[in-house]
């Protein structure tokens, strides 16, 4: 089974974001008629989706999952799609997620708050999570690398990289011999009509041209 990363503090940072600064911000500051109506509707739909992701942390805290999934889901759907707010929200719930043992859940979380914020930090420690926890350890590395290459002072990350390397090369050298099983038991299946197996032939490397040279024995 793939090693288990420790727990990076799921949710707690999330929860202590500021939130709809930058988006309440440009309300206030453009003003005019023609828009006013449609500026206010966004800055309540903000702050309903502030007190949902409140509400969500409180049950987090309790441990109570599926309440607190309810209550960042509500966040994601208050808020419009391409409000930076909603990656923190994508983030929580994936903490939650992570909690239940819904891993996929997770991943797909995550990638909705990197599509919003590609250099989030807690989203891409939750990603590569998942994903050694499903077996994905080359896909948990890149996500490891990429936030070593945004802070180098992440120590989880900076200690996940080489046993995640290991891990990877472990998990394509078990792929490899798996494949030429199948393409042996493949061959003898068509060879065995003919009463024979690939164990009749013999492939030798030649060392000056890095060519094979098969040769048949019986």
């Amino acid at each position: 089974p793939p090693a288990t990363m420790q727990p990076t503090s799921e949710g707690e940072g999330d929860h202590a974001e500021p939130l709809g600064t930058s988006m309440e911000g440009r309300i206030s500051a453009e003003g005019g008629t023609s828009t006013e109506g449609g500026m206010n509707d966004s800055a309540e739909c903000l702050a309903q989706a502030a007190a949902a992701k409140l509400a969500g942390n409180e049950y987090f805290k309790q441990g109570l999952y599926d309440d607190a999934l309810d209550r960042y889901t509500e966040a994601i759907q208050l808020t419009p799609p391409d409000a930076p707010e909603r990656a923190v929200f994508y983030a929580n719930r994936a903490a939650c997620y992570s909690k239940v043992q819904q891993h996929e859940a997770v991943i797909d979380d995550c990638d909705c708050a990197l599509k919003l914020k590609p250099d989030y930090v807690k989203a891409l420690l939750r990603r590569a999570q998942a994903r050694e926890t499903l077996d994905r350890p080359s896909e948990a590395l890149e996500d490891m690398r990429r936030v070593v290459e945004i802070d180098p002072t992440v120590k989880a990350a900076v200690a996940a990289v080489p046993r995640l390397e290991a891990a990877s090369t472990a998990k394509l050298e078990q792929q490899k011999e798996e494949m030429l099983g199948k393409l042996k038991d493949l061959g003898n299946s068509v060879l065995g009509k003919f009463g024979m197996s690939l164990d009749n032939f013999k492939a030798e490397k030649d060392p000056t041209t890095g060519s094979y040279n098969i040769s048949f024995r019986q």
